[in-house]
Parts: structure tokens; C-alpha cells; sequence
């Protein structure tokens, strides 16, 4: 497919002044005269300008465009960059033709093991996001990072507030966990914490996120794919929002999300949405923070170890007898980055679920394990794998 006729080309009023060699703008190649290869890229960022989604934040369909404005004066980072910018999406007759088109777009990078970074654009964009992994024939772990759960299920509520609604219940069904990040109580419905629980899925307040976020870490290292609604982040930090809120993560945090989430050997895609710039302030602080969260994605994505192999000698195995069932817990500590990982047995004849079986966990899971208590990291995947 020729992409260039699914494309426009991202306007030369955004990068005609950066002249700096060192500046990211100069170590990517842009969607500008021509549209860049993207076959031998790691990374291809595309904005999506469409804000037909929602009912309180219209105007996020400009973001895209003033993110990169922020983002293409920082400096490059570590790293080969392999990156290019492949323009803004055109939107479809309506929106579910352009879930479509970016269901599509991320289809064909992800089978070139290119990496989609989407700028949008409401958070309802990530069902496109999310449905481009249907042919690929694996279950998958979706990341959400957002102050709402978004599972309203009435059609006045809006797209962007019904998105995690319509994945739970998309067929075919190949979503193997769904972790939600920074939810804010006074926000949401308690029945929908609960909607969530039953299905083994994890759901983490603000609170248990600022407590100890290493702790939340072999979360955001199990997510295939990860979505990040600006909302999550306080008014403070990231005034450019229709629904942004008194209290939330800090930008440091939202980095540090963005850190974890790069490092992910398994994360294949990830999005941005609900930047709107007519609420944001004369200096674009919002953009700043976004265009900041994405360098410290790219970071990361640079500085993973490929920590894959786990029969290796690149890691350390433990095996925990334990007193009840299970008999035995297999732990694997990485000798350099010193994570961990654990073994949850999958049954006989569901193949399907192997690559699911070594769940990333935290040492204190570990602890857990040799106490003679089964950690609930391993409960809750047992019970996703049977």
C-alpha cells in the first residue's frame, strides 16, 4: 500500500528554523517532499487529527501538529535512531473508518517490526491501535494510563469515554490482560473496578502509583501495547486537556511511565491523546510535557537489553518450594538489568498462551513466594491462562 495517499505531509512551518545537527528533528526523516521508507525504521511516529470522539475536549485534533513543534527542538538521544515521522492521518468519511486506517497503518508497521508512536487525537483512536494486532495471531497485554476507566457504555457518553468498553467486548477476543494506571476514585464508578477485577484484570489508584511506582514497573514491562491519556496527568504539569484535573501524576511520573514502557522488550506500540492545545498555556507547557514523555519512550527503546532468552546464562533461575499448590515456583533474576520474571505453567494443548507464561514480577513477589504465599501476580495469570 502506498501510504503516501493515506498521509499529509507534516507542515514546513514546524521545522523550517531548527537548524541545529543535534536537534531530533535533524536524526529523523520527515514526511515533508517525500515520504520516507519506513521498512527499516524501529520507530514511526504519526499524528492522527481527529477529535469527533469526544464532547469535552474539542480541539485535540490540532495536538499532533504542536507536540511536534516542542518535540523536534529537543536533542536527540542514545541510540542508532532508526525514526521516521510519517506525517498526520487522514481522517475517514466518519469514525470508524478511521479506526480502520489506523488498525491498518499500525497492521503493516507492526509486520515490518516497526514501532507506530500515534500523536492524536482522542483516546477513542486507540481501538484502532488495539485491533491492529486481530491478524497477528497472538493474545496481547493493552496498558492504560488514564484518571477515568472509560467504560460507559451508553452512547451519549462519547467515544473517547466508552474506548475500553468496546476493546473488552471486540470479537475476535484476543486480549489476554488489560492493566489500568492511575485512576483517580472520585472519578470513577466503583462497579467498574469491580467489572474489571472479575475478569483477573489489574486496576492501580493514583495513590498505590505514587507509593512505589518500581512496584507497578512489571506491569508496564508486560504491556504489548500502551495507551496514555493526557488526563492522568495534573492540571499543574498539563493545563492542555478539556478534562484535566486538580490532581494526578506529575510530569516526572508520566517520563518515568514513558521510561518503563521504551525498556519493554515486548511493547510494540504505543499512543498519546487528549493533548488540546486550546487549553493550553501561552508557552504550550502541555506539548512540552508530551513531547518529553515521547523522548523518554524513544530513551528507553534505545536501551533495552534483549532479555528474552531466559534459559540463557544471562540470568539467574530460583525455584521456591512452596507448601501448597503449586509445589514449586520458578523465579529468573536478570544478571544485568536485575529484574525478575516467573513462570506460571500454562495447560496442556493452549500453546497460544506460552508466550504469556513468564509474567514479569518484582522482587517483592519473590519475597512473597519464599514466605510460603503465592504471590497474587501469580493468581491472577494462572486464572488468564486456565
Amino acid at each position: 500500500m502506498d501510504l503516501t495517499i493515506l498521509f499529509s505531509p507534516v507542515n514546513e512551518s514546524i521545522f523550517q528554523d531548527i537548524s541545529s545537527p543535534s536537534s531530533f528533528f535533524k536524526n529523523i526523516r520527515v514526511f515533508g517532499e517525500k515520504m520516507p521508507d519506513f521498512r527499516d525504521a524501529n520507530i514511526a511516529i504519526f499524528g492522527v487529527k481527529e477529535d469527533r470522539g469526544t464532547l469535552a475536549n474539542k480541539g485535540c485534533e490540532f495536538g499532533p501538529d504542536e507536540v511536534r513543534k516542542k518535540l523536534y527542538n529537543l536533542k536527540r538521544g542514545s541510540g542508532a535512531y532508526k525514526i521516521v515521522d510519517l506525517g498526520n492521518l487522514n481522517p475517514g468519511i466518519d469514525l470508524d473508518e478511521t479506526y480502520v486506517r489506523i488498525s491498518e497503518v499500525c497492521r503493516m508497521l507492526l509486520e515490518k517490526n516497526v514501532l507506530p508512536l500515534v500523536i492524536g487525537g482522542t483516546q477513542d483512536l486507540d481501538y484502532g491501535q488495539y485491533t491492529s494486532y486481530e491478524t497477528l495471531e497472538k493474545l496481547v497485554s493493552f496498558l492504560n494510563v488514564d484518571a477515568m476507566l472509560d467504560l460507559e457504555d451508553k452512547k451519549e457518553a462519547g467515544p473517547s469515554r466508552q474506548h475500553v468498553h468496546k476493546i473488552l467486548l471486540h470479537e475476535p477476543n484476543y486480549l489476554f490482560s488489560y492493566t489500568h494506571l492511575a485512576y483517580q476514585t472520585y472519578l470513577i464508578d466503583p462497579l467498574s473496578v469491580s467489572i474489571l477485577e472479575k475478569l483477573y484484570f489489574e486496576a492501580f489508584r493514583i495513590g498505590q502509583l505514587r507509593t512505589n511506582l518500581q512496584e507497578i514497573e512489571p506491569a508496564i514491562r508486560n504491556a504489548d501495547l500502551v495507551s496514555f491519556d493526557v488526563t492522568a496527568i495534573r492540571s499543574s504539569d498539563a493545563p492542555g486537556n478539556g478534562n484535566a484535573q486538580p490532581f494526578g501524576l506529575t510530569g516526572e511520573e508520566a517520563c518515568q511511565i514513558c521510561w518503563y514502557a521504551g525498556l519493554n522488550e515486548k511493547l510494540s506500540s504505543i499512543g498519546f491523546y487528549e493533548y488540546n492545545p486550546t487549553f493550553d498555556d501561552a508557552h504550550k507547557k502541555t506539548a512540552s510535557v508530551v513531547a518529553t514523555m515521547i523522548w523518554y519512550f524513544i530513551e528507553g527503546y534505545y536501551h533495552r537489553k534483549n532479555e528474552s532468552n531466559f534459559k540463557s546464562n544471562d540470568f539467574i533461575k530460583y525455584t521456591v518450594s512452596m507448601p501448597v499448590d503449586p509445589e514449586m515456583i520458578q523465579f529468573y533474576k536478570s544478571k544485568f538489568s536485575e529484574k525478575w520474571w516467573m513462570e506460571v505453567p500454562y495447560p496442556n494443548g493452549k500453546e497460544r498462551y506460552s508466550r504469556n507464561s513468564i509474567v514479569p514480577c518484582s522482587y517483592n513477589d519473590y519475597q512473597t513466594a519464599v514466605k510460603g504465599e503465592i504471590p497474587d501476580r501469580y493468581i491472577s495469570t494462572l486464572a488468564k491462562l486456565i
